[in-house]
Formats: structure tokens, C-alpha cells, sequence
């Protein structure tokens, strides 16, 4: 394989993005990865009938869009092209209303009703201050900020319960909205820092969209390979790595691997104090998901939601806070949030003239084995009512499907770990940085480290960051 400088375990988004990072700062870099393509959470396959391409994982892309790392990469010259919905995202009610997230503020406040001042007064001020705090919202909490001011005025609102914000606004559209949007966390809404998911997401689509790749998700993971490959990188795929001492020579190694994962390559060769730090990180809820091939689009009683990539099913806030906390107690609701997508809707790659796919999941209890499929499809049913008849054939998977796919999805969780307080400040341990472990050379780089899960990149770009300056002096 010859001399690397770094070799780099795992190609999916945070993968690609350390190995990019190195390679671009003048090192020679080797990425392996077990599966015979790149992509983890950003692939895309025919799973359910011939011409049908369905995205496995990852869909849709608020925050690789409006990633600070992505951005900086010509991955349009590599074949990367983002579609942006009309509606970003949509969340219907059982009149046949929805509130929708809008790319300007204007917009979505106009159908906020009474609630339009409020949303604005919350959302105008983190939208403005965003590019001064991009970096270190989904960075190491333990950093210090280069403008102190706006991080506390936006840690502030992130650090309540989704269920705290949420009385800033009296409607059931806004606070419904919300729901749906803090939800994505995977914890319940009385959580502390629950109400940063929802900031975060709804900030990124102000300002970047909430887009989809054309052709598929993993449209974005062959960009990326071909940019770091165009760099002078090098890629190696269908090579599982058991043991770290079967690696190749190099200064720096970079894991785009879980806490469970490292435990196991690393046998023997990690401090106590660390693997006791480790053995003790939290997976959160897992996910049951579902592909659809669909005869036709999506029958949803209300026109926003025909004209939106990303719909949220689930109804009221307090809907949707019972299902989660139902979940978070190990439970399985029985009305269950749901989140939902519809790529063909503007994406024709996706499926054969005239047909159409969508892609939903919900959450489940961590290791679940329990079908939801009927509970998923009774609440598509409940705001697209004819759903079911144009049903053509499906997919699904439960959480030891997931995990199967990605290693780091242990149990089901496509987070990464859970996002509770603690290891929001400690992921996956508490040191100033978070992505060195307690071997010389070897970093984390996964979205086990911050700012967790997410097609973003920014695990990867922080853990390279710090792996350079440590042992090649390099820094910005």
C-alpha cells in the first residue's frame, strides 16, 4: 500500500472529511473502508423493485448544505448536485392544515399565525449571529469561542427542553413545528438541550436549505471520495480492520468508529481510566425504517405537504412528546413520530416515469425487534389517507438491520450515542479534546465525538484538525 502519513478508518461523511482535511494540508492519507463502497450513512440502492433507488440512512441534508467543511469543497466539480424542495419541511394536522419550515423567515412566519412576531423574535437574531458560531455549535462544547457573546446568547435557548421553548409560542402550529423538529434528537422534549436539535435544524434551513443530493444520498459520498482521490488520496475498500496492529505503518491514525467499536480493535492497549470511560457511553433509541415503491406520490391531504421533501408525522406537540417519552421509557408507541420523505417528488432519477419512492422512519426503543410497520403506515394513513393502496412493494429495517449496514449504529442508533446532556459536554468522554484517546496517534473522528450525528462532516474535520497540530505541528 506504500508510506501514509495517517491512515483513516471508516469512509462515511466524517471518515472522508478527516481523511480530506490531511490530504489537503500536504499529507499522504489511506482510507480503508469494510464495505465495498464508501458512503456509511450516505448510500443509496434499489431495495425494493428494479428503477427504484432509495436512500438507505441519510436523506436529506440541512446540515451537509450548510456544513462549514462542506462548503469550503468543490464537490459540484465532482458530480454533487443538491435539489431544493419549495417546502423544506412540512407538519401536518388532522384538519388537513400544515405548518411548514420555509427557506426565509418571512415565509415560514407568514402561516405562524399569532405566533408569527415570536418565531421571529427567537429565529432572526441566531440566523445573523450563525456565521460567527457555526464552527463551534457543531464543535468540542469544551473549546472556547472566538465571540463568547453570541455562543451564550444562543446556549442560552439550546440548553432548555424543547418543551421549555415551546412556550414561547401559543399555536399548535408553531409549537408543533418544533416538535418535529427537536424530535430528530431522538429524546424526550422535557430533555435538557433538547431545544438545540430544533435550533440547529431550523437555523440550517434559513440559511442553507433542507436539500437532497440528486440521484441518491450516496451521490454525496462519491464526491467526496472523488475530491480526496483527485488530491492525491488513496482508497481502499472491502478491508474490515479487527486490530489496530493490523494496520498499516503510519504517524496518525483516525477511527470513524463508536465507543463499542474502539473497545474491540483496541484490546488491550487503551488506559483503564478510558475504556472505564467508554464502557460507560450511552446509546440512545434506535429506528425501525421503511422504503416504500409507490404507483403514484403520496395522496397527503394537505397541498404544503405535497410540495415538501421532509414531512414530520406526528401531530401536536404533546403528541409528539408523549411518543417520544413512550420510546425513552422503552416502550413502543402506538402513535408513533414519524420522520418522512418524498425524493421522486423532485428528483426523477429516483424512480421509473410515473412511479414514486418515499422513505420514513420512527423510533424505537434501543435493540428493538418489534415490526412497526403497521403503527408507520396507519400514521402515514392519517394525513395521506389512500397511502396504502399505492404501495407497490417495501423495505425494511429494524435496529439489528441498521446495525448490520453500520457498525456504529449499535442497536439501532443512528446518532451515534445519546444525545443527553452529559455526552453532549462528554462524547465520548470528558477531556478538553474529545477525539484524542489514550493511545499515542490514535484519534476518534465518528459521530460518537461532536457534534455528533448528522451528514456534516464536522467530527472528521475537528478530530484531523486536532490530530495535525498534535503530531505534525500543523494548525490553521
Amino acid at each position: 500500500m506504500g508510506d501514509f502519513d495517517a491512515v483513516v478508518v471508516g469512509a462515511g461523511p466524517n471518515g472522508l472529511a478527516a481523511a480530506i482535511t490531511m490530504q489537503r494540508a500536504g499529507l499522504r492519507v489511506l482510507l480503508l473502508e469494510a464495505k465495498s463502497t464508501v458512503g456509511g450513512g450516505m448510500r443509496s440502492a434499489e431495495l425494493t423493485l428494479p428503477g427504484f433507488v432509495h436512500d438507505v440512512c441519510s436523506a436529506i441534508h440541512p446540515l451537509g448544505a450548510g456544513s462549514p467543511f462542506f462548503r469550503e469543497l468543490p464537490l459540484k466539480d465532482f458530480g454533487l448536485e443538491w435539489i431544493e424542495p419549495p417546502v423544506l419541511a412540512a407538519h401536518p394536522f388532522d384538519d388537513g392544515t400544515a405548518a411548514a419550515l420555509m427557506s426565509s423567515l418571512e415565509e415560514t412566519t407568514a402561516g405562524l399565525g399569532e405566533d408569527r412576531e415570536a418565531y421571529a423574535r427567537l429565529y432572526r437574531p441566531l440566523i445573523a449571529a450563525w456565521p460567527k458560531i457555526e464552527r463551534e455549535v457543531l464543535g468540542p462544547v469544551l473549546a472556547w469561542p472566538p465571540h463568547p457573546l453570541e455562543m451564550v446568547k444562543f446556549g442560552v435557548k439550546a440548553l432548555l427542553p424543547a418543551s421549555a421553548l415551546a412556550k414561547r409560542f401559543r399555536g399548535r402550529d408553531a409549537r408543533g413545528l418544533l416538535a418535529g423538529m427537536a424530535a430528530h434528537g431522538m429524546q424526550p422534549l422535557t430533555s435538557v438541550a433538547t431545544a438545540a436539535t430544533a435550533l440547529v435544524l431550523m437555523i440550517a434551513g434559513h440559511r442553507s436549505g433542507w436539500p437532497m443530493a440528486r440521484g441518491g444520498s450516496q451521490k454525496i459520498a462519491d464526491a467526496l471520495a472523488a475530491y480526496f482521490v483527485s488530491l492525491g488520496g488513496v482508497v481502499e475498500t472491502g478491508v474490515a480492520v479487527e486490530r489496530l496492529e493490523a494496520l498499516p505503518p503510519a504517524r496518525v491514525t483516525l477511527l470513524d468508529v463508536g465507543p463499542k467499536q474502539l473497545l474491540q480493535i483496541a484490546a488491550g492497549k487503551l488506559s483503564s481510566r478510558y475504556r472505564s470511560q467508554l464502557e460507560k457511553f450511552e446509546y440512545g433509541p434506535g429506528a425501525f425504517k421503511v422504503d416504500w415503491a409507490l404507483d403514484g406520490p403520496v395522496p397527503f391531504a394537505s397541498e404544503t405537504c405535497r410540495r415538501a421533501g421532509t414531512v414530520h408525522l406526528g401531530g401536536t406537540f404533546e403528541e409528539i412528546a408523549q411518543s417520544e417519552a413512550e420510546i425513552a421509557a422503552g416502550k413502543h408507541s402506538e402513535n408513533p413520530f414519524l420522520l418522512f420523505a418524498q425524493q421522486s417528488l423532485f428528483d426523477a432519477t429516483r424512480a421509473p416515469s410515473g412511479r414514486h419512492t418515499a422513505w420514513g422512519y420512527c423510533h424505537v426503543p434501543n435493540g428493538s425487534t418489534v415490526d412497526r410497520i403497521e403503527a408507520i403506515e396507519a400514521q402515514v394513513e392519517r394525513f395521506a389517507p389512500g397511502f396504502r393502496d399505492r404501495i407497490l412493494a417495501r423495505h425494511t429495517m429494524n435496529t439489528y438491520a441498521m446495525q448490520a449496514y453500520n457498525a456504529n449504529y449499535v442497536g439501532g442508533d443512528i446518532n451515534g450515542g445519546a444525545l443527553t446532556l452529559r455526552q453532549i459536554v462528554a462524547r465520548p468522554v470528558l477531556l478538553r479534546s474529545p477525539y484524542r484517546t489514550s493511545m499515542d496517534g490514535v484519534y476518534l473522528c465518528s459521530a460518537s465525538t461532536p457534534p455528533g450525528g448528522g451528514v456534516h462532516g464536522m467530527c472528521g474535520f475537528h478530530a484531523a484538525r486536532r490530530a495535525m497540530a498534535d503530531c505534525f505541528g500543523i494548525s490553521e
